[in-house]
């Protein structure tokens, strides 16, 4: 028995190694195109890594994609320049380099989420992979609909994760994962919202003059919403006309559409104070005024603990109405974001409290024949920090940060989620990204903010480079997880604060109506994971008096504060957060 056990293991073994030879043998005959990866890898002549680095992560997809040549996968994401990109020229390079063709599609972001929320409810699909903004994690958390990139790592996509992505690399990782860690979306596309305003106009000399004598302080980029007030109405009324053109001192947009919403949900209320204090957003009650405890949502109303009816949040869309009104081209009312997003490119705008960084792609803001740039194509504008609402508190959430990321539906064939995993770590990996960066302004890693063309090309951005480079980056940040059904809850937003800026409702009215909608929208959502339980309704008083948020009202203003840009600038590169 012993010689027969001791002959089947020298069999066995045999066996094995013959496999393995045979293994190893398929691997080097496996040809690659050394030509093919060269001409690739000068598609990106800026990429953080060298020559030698980029034909090795080239080589490593055209190795591991032979499996998948000739298959068609297909991805969706919205109409941004950097997807548009991906679309144009990455998908190309991405079939010569692997044989799989990628179908691209680039729709408007509501047709996305919907699209996505139709393929779960239906299991049938639509697309393969999806850049989906991290926004909707809570969705995908609680409703389990998307592939568990972690576990997926680990199993059966192990073989075709990039031993060169080097994840440690990304900025802002976190924002696609759960409360556990996993990660449920990869960064394809960040960028924040900030401050914008006119660098040139404001260091005028005649201009500061003026307004020191009319408003008692010097005219700066503002800290505060007392101070965006001022300066807006200062340029609106005061200044008025610049060379024969009627100019503004803010821009934003109002059409009754699903972008209203996000205006709102973009983390508006939180800059306002909306909110408890902590990062990525505020804890119980997080920026869209929503309480959740132990992961639980427990109800937006401030009868259930919430703060989507309370002072701060009517107090941020009275503003953001009242300043749309007086101080903003009539025509505001009547855009949706997209159709707003040039207007400043325009040359008659003097700041802007809401700019999508991404949208500083546009020919509007980077070209030497647009009104806000000199001859040289350098911005005349420049990007600061969000200002601040009366009732934000240091500790809060400062700003928001939208980041469009590869989410896999769970209804995806096993074969192409592996497929379309490699075509989204194509998109991001540091062979493409810098020129990613270049093409869309969307930075989602470190080594991009820090590279060569990143520093040489800092003041050409106005700003967004260096902020970036600062601590700042960190505290604006996406919808968080505690948000159970983005895109249900989400529409109604809109839906209220339309007719609160039509003044069909009061504020106060809609706030009111949005909330209880919201609550009742809750109380009937049912997950598999960290299901709403709403809490039981007490007088309000109960809870603006007891210690954090909702906040009672606050009747005084604020003093107006700013501060030069430059000024500021030196503190971001000092590592300094707050002013």
């Amino acid at each position: 028995m012993k010689k027969l056990h001791k002959g089947f293991l020298l069999v066995a073994l045999f066996v094995c190694l013959i496999f393995t030879g045979i293994v190893f043998a398929e691997e080097s005959q496996i040809e690659i195109d050394e030509e093919l990866l060269k001409s690739i890898a000068a598609q990106f002549p800026n990429s953080v890594l060298s020559e030698e680095e980029k034909i090795k992560e080239l080589e490593w997809f055209a190795r591991t994609s032979t499996p998948f040549k000739g298959m068609t996968i297909s991805s969706v994401g919205e109409p941004i320049p950097t997807i548009i990109w991906e679309n144009e020229v990455l998908a190309p390079l991405f079939e010569k380099l692997t044989g799989i063709k990628v179908m691209c599609d680039a729709i408007d972001e509501g047709m996305v989420v919907e699209t996505f929320y139709r393929q779960i409810a239906s299991k049938q699909h639509i697309y393969d992979i999806y850049i989906n903004d991290t926004d909707l994690l809570g969705t995908h958390m609680r409703k389990q609909s998307c592939v568990n990139l972690t576990e997926f790592m680990a199993n059966e996509g192990k073989d075709f994760t990039n031993p060169y992505q080097d994840f440690d690399d990304y900025l802002n990782l976190e924002f696609g994962q759960d409360y556990d860690g996993n990660q449920l979306q990869l960064p394809d596309c960040q960028f924040p919202n900030l401050y914008i305003f006119r660098y040139d106009w404001f260091n005028d000399p005649k201009y500061q003059a003026m307004f020191k004598e009319k408003y008692g302080y010097e005219l700066g980029v503002p800290l505060n919403w007392a101070a965006y007030e001022d300066i807006a109405n200062f340029w609106t009324n005061d200044v008025n006309e610049i060379n024969g053109v009627k100019i503004y001192g803010n821009q934003d947009y109002g059409k009754p559409s699903p972008h209203l919403g996000w205006r709102i949900t973009d983390a508006w209320l939180s800059i306002a104070g909306v909110g408890d204090k902590g990062v990525p957003f505020g804890y119980p009650v997080d920026d869209w005024g929503l309480r959740a405890e132990d992961k639980i949502p427990k109800g937006f109303s401030v009868s259930r603990g919430g703060e989507l009816n309370g002072p701060a949040a009517v107090y941020a869309v009275d503003k953001y109405i009242e300043w749309m009104k007086k101080y903003a081209p009539p025509a505001a009312v009547a855009l949706d974001c997209f159709e707003s997003a040039d207007i400043f490119g325009g040359g008659n705008i003097a700041q802007q409290i809401s700019m999508y960084a991404c949208f500083l792609a546009s020919d509007a803001y980077r070209s030497p024949e647009s009104p806000v740039t000199d001859e040289n194509g350098n911005p005349l504008w420049r990007l600061a920090p969000t200002p601040h609402g009366k009732y934000w508190e240091e500790g809060m959430k400062i700003g928001y940060q939208d980041c469009g990321a590869w989410t896999i539906p769970v209804s995806t064939d096993p074969e192409k989620r592996k497929a379309a995993w490699l075509w989204a770590q194509f998109c991001t990996c540091k062979t493409v990204d810098v020129e990613k960066f270049i093409a869309g302004v969307t930075p989602i890693r470190k080594s991009t903010v820090w590279s060569d063309w990143a520093t040489e090309n800092e003041e050409r951005l106005g700003g967004l480079i260096t902020f970036y480079k600062s601590p700042m980056e960190d505290k604006f940040t996406p919808t968080g997880p505690n948000v159970p059904d983005y895109a249900l809850l989400a529409e109604q937003f809109w839906h209220y604060i339309s007719p609160a800026a039509t003044g069909e409702l009061t504020v106060e009215e809609a706030m009111d109506q949005l909330a209880a909608k919201c609550d009742s929208l809750l109380e009937k959502l049912k997950t598999p994971v960290f299901s709403p339980q709403l809490n039981e309704e007490k007088d309000e008083s109960y809870w603006l008096e007891a210690p954090g948020s909702p906040k009672a009202k606050i009747e005084e203003e604020e003093e107006p504060r700013t501060m030069p840009y430059d000024e500021m600038l030196e503190m971001w590169k000092a590592g300094e957060t707050t002013f």
